[in-house]
This record gives structure tokens, C-alpha cells and sequence, in this order.
């Protein structure tokens, strides 16, 4: 069954009018003109299922010329290619990030190493400083 109820079989509905009209092609198959008067007339097309126009549609390409199929392949296999290039930009930046990331990761955990290092340092430093005293009474 048809969509809305109507059947293909059905020759074509016309509704004219005397006044020169602007027509315009609209969705769904119908063709609606406007008059001077600014009303507006409707034309119902209604085609048979062995239509031989050449504009099918966009999903019927057979009667295309190869050339312009095979321009059409390469321009969609080039839009893929780039659409993979910009997946594996992003993911090259995305690791570059992180390697730079952790490169300063790693300077702050040396910088604070050098720090206690050097706290440290100052600690023994001070100790041994207190453990030259020791045993100045061990003269006997």
C-alpha cells in the first residue's frame, strides 16, 4: 500500500490558472506555483514505476559516466584520507602533550630532590659541626 493511501496508477492532478505563475520546485514531488495575485496553485505529479528520466535520484547512479564515478570514489577516498590524518594529528599532539607533560613531572621531582638534598645536606652539616666538640674532655 502507498503512502497516505495513494496509488502510482493515478494520472496526474492539474490545477492552472490564467496569470503567468513563478513556479518553484518544493519537496515531496510537488510543484507549487505562485500567481501575481499571491495566491497559490499546487500541482500533484504522480509517476509511473518505469520512469527512464535520467534524474532518478541521488541512491539510482547507473547511467553515470565512469570518469565521473571514479572522480567522485577518489574525492570521498580523500576526504577519508584527511579525516585520518587530522585523527592522527590529534593524537600525535594529544602524546606530545604527555611527553612534555612528564618531562616537567620529572624537572619538579629533581628540583624537590635537590631541595631535600640540600636540606640534608645542611643537617649533616650542622650535626657534624656539633660532633667536632664532642670529646674535648678526653685528654687524660
Amino acid at each position: 500500500m502507498p503512502l497516505f493511501g495513494r496509488s502510482t496508477a493515478e494520472p496526474a492532478q492539474t490545477t492552472t490558472t490564467t496569470e503567468t505563475p513563478n513556479r518553484r520546485r518544493s519537496m515531496f514531488g510537488r510543484n507549487s506555483t505562485t500567481t501575481t495575485n499571491g495566491t497559490t496553485n499546487h500541482t500533484t505529479k504522480t509517476t509511473a514505476t518505469n520512469n527512464t528520466s535520467p534524474h532518478r535520484g541521488l541512491l539510482h547512479r547507473h547511467d553515470e559516466d565512469s570518469s565521473i564515478t571514479q572522480a567522485r570514489e577518489r574525492v570521498l577516498n580523500a576526504e577519508e584520507a584527511e579525516r585520518d590524518a587530522d585523527r592522527a594529528l590529534f593524537q600525535a599532539r594529544a602524546a606530545v602533550r604527555q611527553a612534555r607533560e612528564q618531562c616537567k613531572k620529572l624537572e619538579r621531582e629533581a628540583a624537590e630532590e635537590a631541595r631535600l638534598a640540600k636540606i640534608k645536606q645542611n643537617q649533616a652539616k650542622s650535626i657534624s659541626k656539633r660532633g667536632q666538640h664532642l670529646g674535648r674532655h678526653d685528654h687524660i
